[in-house]
């Protein structure tokens, strides 16, 4: 074993995925209209997929995964709708 020591410069280590994300804004959860419209459409369908999945039931199976893309499309739609985070729809009127 040598006993030199090792070290690494950080002008050759290599820049990481994440070196260029800002944190200085929080980066929310995603709470609104159309995120809740969405998860919860979503889980239904995935609570149908699964029960379909269980009792060996294909097209209802189908069906549960139409369900979950419906979900998908329906939070989309609400986003650009102005129901999303900072949607125009959601902005305080001051009244």
């Amino acid at each position: 074993m040598s006993k030199a020591t090792v070290s690494a410069s950080t002008s050759a280590a290599s820049k990481g995925v994440y070196d260029d994300v800002d944190h200085s804004e929080a980066p929310g959860h995603g709470n609104s209209p159309a995120a809740w419209t969405c998860v919860i459409v979503m889980l239904i369908g995935a609570l149908i997929a699964s029960i379909a999945f269980v009792i060996a039931n294909t097209p209802v199976f189908i069906a549960g995964a139409v369900v979950m893309v419906i979900g998908l499309l329906a939070g989309w739609v609400m986003r650009k709708a102005g129901y999303g985070v900072g949607g125009s729809k959601l902005k305080n009127s001051g009244h």
